[in-house]
């Protein structure tokens, strides 16, 4: 659901790994955070917090999109890239919509007291709790697939995000309980951190496949597929013939000396062109 076919495959697999890696190391400082800094793990707190980002997200995203398009529009129109930014777009709605879904579980569950709505509902909400955070490790990677806009957004897109996600903590000072100094580290370790693996990524696809932030996608060359096969050179047949058998006998004794052969042209009658076939 949250990686369609439509959504290219990653060029480089080292950055791949390293976003892993950070989406890993961000979830659990954030619920170290919430569980043992704040005294208690609220999880309807952290899932407000969620739908919160996810708003962000919903308005941020096509802001930032449309901020490239504006960069854009000298190497080609928007109708280019329509098919692939209405499929980004119906991917973040659906993401959105599963984060207030689980909302609404959770709330459902928490205010009845009848036995068989809070089991009924406590199991869906339990499958929808492990289906949207694994969809949230996804579109973490890709963004909600728009490289298939522009390689270089996803990169983009989460350092605009991580940035405007900490700046509320910096200018209200919210620590999160910790001294000045740790809660600094962590308010800036995770924009930071995205920042460094988003200009990693978009240095190597300048540097080794020619993708340049700046660049309309209709104006780039169509990046190749992760380990093409070479092709033959033409004019190059293969080397023998897999159809014909082996010549010769392979099975047969040499003949001995002064033997004679037994398809050796004086061992057949003359040929007679007036009676071909003898008689």
């Amino acid at each position: 659901m949250f990686h369609p076919a439509w959504i290219p495959q990653p060029l480089d697999p080292s950055v791949e790994r390293l976003k892993k890696f950070r989406v890993i190391a961000g979830a659990v400082a954030s619920l170290g955070v919430y569980t043992f800094i704040e005294g208690g793990f609220d999880f309807t707190e952290l899932l407000e917090n969620a739908m919160t980002a996810s708003v962000v997200l919903l308005f941020l995203t096509p802001l930032t999109v449309g901020a490239m398009l504006w960069v854009w529009r000298r190497g080609g129109t928007v109708r280019q890239l329509r098919v692939p930014l209405l499929n980004s777009l119906l991917l973040l709605l659906l993401f959105v919509g599963c984060v207030a879904a689980l909302l609404g579980l959770v709330q459902t569950v928490n205010g009845s007291a009848n036995a068989a709505v809070i089991i009924g509902v406590g199991l869906t909400m339990m499958w929808m709790l492990i289906f949207t955070a694994y969809g949230a490790v996804r579109v973490s990677g890709n963004f909600f697939g728009t490289a298939a806009t522009h390689r270089c957004l996803p990169p983009l897109l989460a350092m605009v995000t991580s940035w405007l996600v900490a700046l509320p903590d910096l200018v209200t000072g919210d620590l999160h309980g910790l001294s000045l100094t740790l809660g600094i580290v962590f308010i800036l370790g995770a924009p930071v951190t995205v920042t460094a693996i988003a200009l990693l990524e978009m240095g190597r696809l300048k540097r080794r496949y020619g993708i340049r932030l700046k660049a309309h996608p209709a104006t780039l060359a169509p990046a190749p597929a992760p380990g093409p096969v070479p092709p033959m050179s033409p004019g190059m047949p293969p080397a023998g013939s897999p159809y014909l058998p082996p010549q010769g006998n392979p099975y047969g004794r040499p003949y001995a000396a002064g033997a004679q052969h037994p398809y050796a042209p004086h061992s057949q009658p003359p040929y007679n062109p007036q009676h071909p076939y003898g008689g």
